[in-house]
């Protein structure tokens, strides 16, 4: 199937639409959290992405994981679904975004080494150390996800 979200895009322009997601956390053994220095807005977020017509989340999950860090993973458990992740893009496409955020673990692959489309690079956080992140809908992941863990936010 060809690209959903170009499809709709190339009918509605710019005007806000709703999109559905997925983000994954990868935690390392150091408590930190894996990030994603988007290609798009050069500021950070959590890999995952958009869900394509006929995908389901999990599928979306899988997909977007290996695309966005190169890992291939397991779910360890669903930590929520955030519905306030309004954006606007730099080519001027709005959107909410409903996300669904897993607690991920790597089962294959391998961290990407290169720039991608969509990733210029991979990085571990500690959670009181948190680079620029995309948008507030990252923040509120981000701190729902520190919680889980007992960690000071």
């Amino acid at each position: 199937m060809s690209n959903y979200i170009e499809d709709i895009r190339s009918k509605v322009g710019n005007m806000p639409i709703i999109l559905n997601a997925v983000a994954g956390v990868v935690m390392n053994s150091n408590q930190q959290i894996l990030l994603q220095e988007r290609a798009d807005t050069h500021n950070w977020g959590l890999p995952g992405g958009y869900m394509e017509y006929g995908e389901t989340f999990l599928e979306t999950l899988h997909r977007e994981m290996l695309e966005d860090s190169g890992l291939k993973v397991e779910v360890v458990d669903m930590l929520g679904t955030f519905e306030q992740g309004f954006v606007t893009y730099p080519n001027g496409d709005q959107a909410q975004v409903i996300t669904r955020l897993y607690l991920v673990e790597p089962a294959g692959g391998e961290l990407l080494r290169e720039q991608t489309d969509e990733t210029l690079s991979l990085r571990y956080f500690s959670f009181d150390e948190l680079p620029p992140l995309f948008n507030q809908q990252n923040m509120d992941m981000i701190k729902v996800t520190a919680k889980y863990f007992h960690e000071e936010f």
